[in-house]
């Protein structure tokens, strides 16, 4: 971002005359004390006739609107920029921001002091006193910032406040340019646990080979430089004018759908260490962990959303795997409470995907929502952790109603686990495993 301290070119009396009102008012307590005892100086030396103090007066009195005329009158220009690293990152992680002022005219500045506005969130308001920079000189400042909170943070606007040697004035210019840093949820490493009857997405039964087609239905693309030339189909290359190939074969991907319960009414408590801020790490890490993994994946809320939105269903992965983490990162950074009262939403998007695995996080479910939820499973793996809310706040052990859920979804062909308070994912992924290894081991699907 740039700006100039005081803008340059031709100005009109009404804005000469507006910049030096402006001047006036930012005379500093030195500065307005200089001028009430010079004014003060005056009146004595009238009433008394002393002419000596006259004169004191009059120079305690100019001096500081003196400052605030030739701090008005200064031309030269400030450039500030501002560099965030990184633009994402976890809660309770730290980002460094990188100030760099660059005085581009060829006066050099008198004391300039930098502050930069940040959320209370984010920590303290970061300021910098910066003495005399030369004409075309620049100097770098940074300051780090942290959130235990995630959510999206603005920096800036940069205020510059510029100040007379005497420091009698003070001017204060602010620049339009912000940045915004994204603080996700923590995301933790889950162990590769893998069940019975688990698909990978890559192996021999699951290539769908649009080569093995007829004629006719091969989709060709253009030649691209290092492609086999065995692979040219001529018919093609005949009808478009230019080289075209078969396309390689498209290995189907397994899927994996994980279920976000942010009804305002199924959780209890705020802040970092609530139970819907563990949920919403856990996603985090359940979302990474599947990507990593090679599934193509997505995001469901108890609204009915879906994230990203995009491509074959809603799943996104295939293509590029960072991206999509990234996108699905930036969205559990701003997931908030709904209000909605129960999960038929979630279900209508849901129905259908008879092939993927599905991993949902919930918060307090009564009976009727504990049914429909049962009824959403497809004819993939599915798993639940259920938190309950109320023995978060207390820390005590799991409740009666939490324990029947499980039992309810398990009935159902779910693997269900009762998540405690400080529970940690790690754990409770590597036993999900062992609890459906035993109960279902000939369910299609699976999960790693």
């Amino acid at each position: 971002m740039e700006a100039s301290a005081v803008p340059e070119g031709q100005r009109g009396e009404e804005d000469d005359r507006g910049g030096l009102r402006t001047a006036l008012g930012g005379l500093t307590t030195r500065g307005r004390s200089f001028l009430a005892a010079g004014v003060a100086a005056a009146v004595c030396a009238y009433v008394l006739g002393q002419a000596d103090l006259l004169r004191v007066g009059l120079l305690l009195a100019s001096l500081p609107l003196l400052c605030a005329l030739v701090l008005h009158r200064t031309r030269y220009r400030v450039a500030t920029s501002r560099r965030l690293t990184p633009q994402r990152v976890e809660a309770a992680s730290e980002a460094r921001v990188q100030l760099r002022m660059e005085n581009v005219s060829k006066l050099p500045t008198g004391l300039l002091m930098l502050q930069d506005h940040v959320p209370y969130t984010l920590g303290p308001r970061p300021r910098f006193v910066l003495d005399r920079v030369e004409g075309g000189g620049r100097r770098e400042v940074s300051y780090r910032v942290r959130s235990d909170l995630r959510g999206r943070f603005p920096l800036g606007p940069l205020q510059l406040r510029l100040s007379d040697p005497f420091g009698m004035c003070e001017l204060t210019r602010s620049f339009s340019a912000y940045d915004t840093l994204t603080v996700v949820p923590r995301s933790e490493p889950l162990p590769p646990v893998k069940l019975t009857g688990e698909a990978s997405g890559h192996g021999d039964g699951q290539q769908r080979a649009l080569a093995l087609a007829g004629d006719d239905d091969i989709i060709p693309r253009a030649y691209r430089h290092g492609d086999d030339l065995r692979r040219v189909h001529w018919r093609s290359t005949a009808r478009y004018g230019e080289l075209m190939v078969r396309r390689e074969e498209q290995p189907q991907r397994a899927r994996c759908t994980v279920l976000l319960d942010t009804r305002r009414i199924a959780w209890q408590g705020a802040g970092p260490d609530s139970a819907f801020e563990w949920a919403v790490s856990g996603v985090a890490s359940a979302l990474v962990h599947m990507l990593e993994r090679g599934y193509s994946v997505r995001l469901v809320t108890d609204t009915g959303s879906t994230v990203p939105g995009e491509g074959s269903e809603g799943f996104a992965g295939s293509h590029d795997p960072a991206e999509s983490a990234g996108l699905l990162m930036d969205t559990l950074a701003v997931v908030d409470h709904s209000e909605g009262g129960g999960l038929s939403r979630a279900s209508d998007a849901l129905r259908g995907d008879n092939g993927g695995l599905l991993v949902a996080f919930l918060g307090d479910l009564d009976e009727e929502q504990a049914a429909l939820l049962a009824r959403s499973r497809g004819r993939g793996g599915a798993v639940a952790f259920l938190l309950d809310a109320g023995t978060w706040l207390t820390a005590g052990a799991v409740s009666g109603a939490v324990d029947k859920r499980v039992r309810q979804l398990r009935e159902a062909g779910w693997t269900a686990i009762a998540v405690p308070p400080g529970a940690r994912l790690p754990d409770l992924w590597q036993a999900a495993a062992g609890i459906r290894a035993e109960s279902a081991p000939d369910t299609p699907g699976g999960w790693t």
